[in-house]
């Protein structure tokens, strides 16, 4: 198991040469046009994997500030993309969606999150966060652990096509409090991911305006070799639409055109680029990464208050909090009973009392069902008596036992299920379980992430401590804080800051059993 800090330096680049500017001089960018919403589209094929390319490094400089006028019209966060080319391209015709595997060892590479960048939001600004398989994102309360994991599900909800607007319904909350607004009264916010996978890590930069009016201002997809694929900006602030360009590399080497400042370019690019070209086979081949691990994501809030009770037999597909858990449970016991099987020995490593099954009681009179526990040499225990922690405990191994299939997620149809990852977003996975459970649960999710189908992000509170504070299976180093960072209003650059750094682990705190595989980014308590 790994300990990191969540700050390093942003990958956002100086005002002048724009946000999502080419990070080397001479290369070509990359757009599209038309509005598209819903899911992913049949698109242009992938090609098959390219020969290993160096990874790109950080643009230099700090970030643009949404405070800092870019020049001639173009609103703050918006690079200058040069003269605007010729009008919209309609769609052109596009062979069946295709992924190539590129194997790693044994293991193969599926799409999945790997970084997650968020230069300004909310509390936290000039963050990189690393992510493995299991991820813990450590902290006190109010160091931005919720915001790390409501950042993520942003990108994962423009990423599945949708409107800013339903996927930042609180934009406004999003904007950090330090952020000051321009002459015009604009703010917003930056985030961004790396998403690896068959064609190796690509990255993803947006920046948001938030006030006073909710628009995507810039957006940048930058390939492995560090080579921008796709660029937009914001021309004219009276317009809906934003001028975009992607890479060709035929005899036009980019391809212009407008579009929609409501909706991510990157996941429109399927529906819009041909695939003839080398080069728009590399963009459709990254940008079908990007939404592919993006979209394959479930965010899991167990409520056990709302899990007590019998409920009616339906489809069987576990909601975000969990309601129906005793109605995905008689799916699993009719469709799959060896993963049942496999939950009720969970349940009884984790609850309390001996456990010798997971049984069903259904109701005759009104079609409702009722998870009971099979106790030995004893009547059965209702599910609606465990304490909260028993229920949290059951419902997240539930979700790690199960897949797409069973979870109510909009998984990527056009895609095999063997060729995602789902990554599951639990805020607070330590909220009223003990010391045995949460390990019970880290080493269920090590488990079935070692496979490359799973893959957890959860946060938990600082009294949660994996190892023992530096000693074997925990790396420990100490994480500098910034202060006075940039953020999309025009504060000082992440560079300034007080110097101060903090120790991931506290002396004091709770110590859980070492779990092997873990990643722990600490965000640490000193942040301003």
């Amino acid at each position: 198991m790994t300990t990191t800090g969540g700050t390093a330096p942003d990958r956002t680049q100086t005002p002048s040469a724009g946000l999502l500017a080419d990070p080397a001089p001479g290369r070509t960018h990359v757009p599209s046009q038309g509005r598209a919403r819903g899911p992913l589209a049949p698109s242009g094929h992938a090609t098959a994997p390219a020969p290993a390319r160096a990874p790109a490094g950080p643009p230099a400089g700090p970030p643009a500030s949404v405070s800092e006028p870019a020049s001639g019209s173009a609103p703050v966060l918006a690079p200058a993309l040069g003269p605007a080319g010729a009008g919209a391209l309609g769609p052109a015709p596009a062979p069946p969606f295709t992924f190539t595997e590129r194997a790693s060892g044994a293991a193969v590479v599926r799409p999945a999150v790997t970084e997650l960048r968020l230069s300004a939001f909310g509390a936290l600004r000039g963050t990189v966060l690393p992510l493995g398989p299991v991820t813990l994102v450590r902290g006190p309360s109010g160091s931005g652990k919720s915001t790390v994991l409501r950042a993520y599900e942003v990108l994962a909800t423009l990423g599945s096509g949708a409107g800013l607007a339903e996927a930042l319904p609180d934009a406004a909350d999003r904007v950090p409090e330090w952020a000051r607004p321009d002459a015009q009264g604009r703010r917003g916010f930056r985030i961004g991911c790396t998403v690896d996978g068959p064609v190796g890590p690509v990255h993803l930069d947006v920046a948001v305006q938030a006030e006073p009016s909710l628009r995507i201002v810039g957006e940048r997809l930058t390939g492995p070799d560090g080579r921008t694929l796709l660029a937009t900006a914001l021309r004219d602030p009276g317009r809906g639409t934003v001028q975009a360009e992607w890479h060709t590399a035929g005899s036009t080497p980019v391809t212009r055109a407008p579009f929609p400042d409501d909706l991510l370019g990157t996941a429109l690019l399927p529906l819009r680029v041909a695939g003839k070209t080398p080069g728009q086979r590399d963009v459709l081949a990254a940008a079908e990464q990007v939404v592919v691990g993006l979209r394959s994501v479930f965010p899991c809030d167990p409520r056990p208050r709302r899990m007590r009770a019998a409920v009616p037999v339906g489809e069987g597909r576990l909601r975000r909090d969990c309601r129906n858990l005793a109605e995905v449970l008689h799916r699993t016991a009719t469709e799959c009973p060896r993963r049942h099987s496999r939950l009720a020995a969970f349940a009884g490593a984790g609850c309390v009392g001996p456990v010798t099954a997971l049984g069903l009681r259904e109701s005759a009179e009104d079609g409702t069902v009722q998870a009971v526990l099979e106790r030995p040499g004893r009547a059965a225990t209702p599910l609606g008596r465990l304490g909260d922690g028993e229920l949290r405990y059951l419902a997240l191994g539930l979700v790690l036992l199960t897949g797409p299939g069973v979870l109510a997620m909009d998984p990527v149809a056009e895609v095999p299920q063997a060729m995602q990852t789902l990554t599951v977003l639990a805020d607070g996975l330590d909220r009223g379980l003990d010391a045995r459970q949460v390990r019970a649960l880290l080493e269920l999710a090590g488990e079935i992430g070692a496979s490359g189908h799973l893959r957890l992000l959860a946060t938990v509170g600082e009294g949660v401590r994996l190892g023992d504070g530096g000693a074997a299976g925990e790396s420990v180093r100490e994480v500098p804080e910034t202060s006075g960072s940039s953020g999309p209003s025009g504060s000082s650059g992440p560079s300034g800051g007080s110097g101060r750094s903090r120790r991931s682990g506290w002396p004091g705190a709770s110590t859980a059993p070492n779990v092997p595989g873990v990643t722990v980014v600490d965000l640490g308590r000193d942040r301003t």
